[in-house]
């Protein structure tokens, strides 16, 4: 094991507390919540694969110092917020605007592989709050007699993205299999594809109104 890697007295606890918080209600979690019961399974696995990916570039960020760099400035901040706010607000009314019936949901769920996936890593990267986060959370673990800082930094990252996979993969699966059911009903479905409005115009307006 490289020396920058923590033993497992170190990375068990840390690996816990990853999933303890990736299973705590927030903007990620809830997003493969809404996308798994609207679309399925498949819909929100490919979306969990989409924000992992996100992790990474905020984990190589962290590494190398780019994340602190961007935490300083306050107007990438808020551009980038305002982005993901605008992103979320558009989900929102395409949710508002869908099809109802199981007929109508096969399509979306049989939809872009890259698409889905794609979705999960916009949703992640405009979301200035995750860089925050590991600003403040990955270094409180960092030990710099063991080895490099970044070296460290990135262990940690994967660590929490591996979490992260497991957590909402979990999600995912079973809010698809109990989306299944309730597609089976046109009023069902629209009842969910008004639900997913409503909390992605809601994640939009917290979003915008973040702080740093």
């Amino acid at each position: 094991m490289p020396s920058f890697m923590q033993p497992l007295a170190t990375s068990l606890p840390f690996l816990g507390v990853a999933l303890v918080l990736a299973v705590t209600p927030g903007p990620d979690n809830v997003f493969v919540l809404m996308q798994s019961a609207a679309h399925g399974r498949r819909a929100g696995l490919l979306v969990v694969l989409g924000l992992c990916t996100g992790l990474v570039a905020h984990t190589v960020a962290v590494s190398l110092g780019l994340a602190a760099v961007f935490a300083a400035s306050a107007a990438a901040f808020t551009l980038l917020k305002l982005v993901g706010a605008a992103y979320l607000a558009y989900l929102a009314w395409q949710a508002f605007r869908a099809p109802a019936g199981l007929a109508a949901a096969e399509p979306a769920a049989r939809g872009s592989a890259w698409a889905l996936y794609g979705r999960g890593v916009v949703m992640n990267l405009t979301n200035p709050k995750v860089v925050m986060f590991f600003l403040a959370f990955l270094p409180q673990f960092v030990r710099p007699e063991v080895g490099p800082v970044a070296g460290q930094l990135a262990w940690y990252g994967v660590l929490f993205i591996i979490a992260t996979l497991a957590a909402f993969s979990g999600i995912a699966y079973l809010a698809g299999s109990l989306g299944d059911r309730l597609r089976r009903s046109e009023r069902t479905q629209r009842a969910l594809n008004r639900i997913s409005g409503v909390v992605f115009a809601g994640l939009a307006l917290r979003l915008v109104t973040a702080a740093r």
